[in-house]
């Protein structure tokens, strides 16, 4: 995709050039835990294609990458202990949407009650 930053941190974990702490991947999702935790637990999950944002990956990801993406959360949810006590998720996008890297993530926290500041 010719507007995506390949230079990007998430993009660098993805060619295996900084290695997150991975707590679940597949052919098209790969999960790690957020470096600047916001709650008890945050991880952020990413497709493995090259979308900046979550307009791109709705316009352009395959139906295959989207059900993964989604299917994904409730999977890591449990795999992190926060399925049965609830979890918030968020996608910022661009700029004006608070995304700081551009690649599309999904922020998945709790662990507690997770207020969202949109200070």
């Amino acid at each position: 995709m010719s507007d995506y930053d390949s230079g990007n941190v998430f993009a660098k974990m993805l060619r295996g050039e900084i290695t997150p702490d991975i707590i679940y991947q597949d052919e098209y999702v790969f999960a790690f835990h957020d470096a600047y935790p916001k709650a008890k637990v945050h991880v952020l999950i990413i497709p493995k294609g090259a979308y900046k944002n979550i307009t791109q990956f709705g316009e352009r990801a395959s139906d295959a990458e989207l059900i993964a993406m989604l299917r994904a959360v409730p999977k890591v949810a449990e795999m992190v202990g926060i399925k049965e006590g609830g979890y918030r998720t968020l996608i910022n996008c661009d700029k004006d949407g608070g995304q700081e890297v551009p690649h599309l993530h999904l922020h998945l926290l709790g662990g507690e009650f997770v207020k969202l500041d949109l200070g």
